[in-house]
């Protein structure tokens, strides 16, 4: 799988806005991607040094459609942690 296929975009939420104070950012990855190329695809995009990646599936949530229930997409999220003194500029005022 070519790094430009690993990260689909990053996520911007409350949570993960405050992960970055820690030098921590969240990606929704693609589903087949481990996490050697996790950190490879990251290190590549943004030319900085990854100390850790966690990953996570988030299941499908349910939802009613008028009389149906409808069931989305699991989809797989990547918290990835920066080695000290790297920050990705990209994120940067959001």
């Amino acid at each position: 799988m070519h790094h430009y296929e690993v990260l689909r975009h990053p996520l911007v939420t409350e949570k993960a806005t405050s992960l970055q104070e820690g030098d921590k950012y969240s990606f929704e990855v693609a589903s087949a991607a481990s996490k050697p190329q996790i950190k490879e695809a990251v290190e590549r995009a943004f030319e900085v040094k990854v100390a850790k990646v966690n990953v996570m599936t988030i299941p499908g949530k349910t939802r009613r459609v008028g009389r149906r229930q409808v069931t989305a997409s699991p989809w797989k999220k990547a918290v990835v942690s920066l080695e000290p003194g790297h920050k990705i500029t990209f994120f940067e005022g959001v």
